[in-house]
């Protein structure tokens, strides 16, 4: 059973309970919610499943680099949702060094 708090909306806790535990369930199974060194996280694309990627690898103190064949996507990946870093998969140059 999910508690949703009292505050929260179903509309507002919709995506936690969908795309939310698609994203965490995996982070969790991996063992990085567990607080050792400096641990990465690399989200392909930048669609509801990815927002919700990054936003929980944030919380959880990883660094996040996201991974998007859209360069449009780059202002919204650093500045709005905290991304580290951020790569263009048609440049294969920079995909080889990560």
């Amino acid at each position: 059973m999910v508690r949703i708090p009292d505050g929260l909306s179903m509309d507002e806790a919709a995506p936690l309970l969908c795309a939310g535990i698609t994203v965490y369930s995996p982070m969790k199974f991996h063992g990085m919610h567990i607080k050792s060194g400096t641990k990465k996280c690399g989200v392909l694309g930048l669609g509801g499943l990815g927002h919700m990627a990054v936003k929980f690898a944030k919380a959880l103190g990883l660094h996040v680099i996201v991974i998007s064949s859209s360069p449009s996507k780059e202002v919204e990946a650093r500045q709005v949702l905290g991304a580290d870093d951020f790569l263009l998969s048609s440049d294969h140059q920079a995909m080889k060094v990560r």
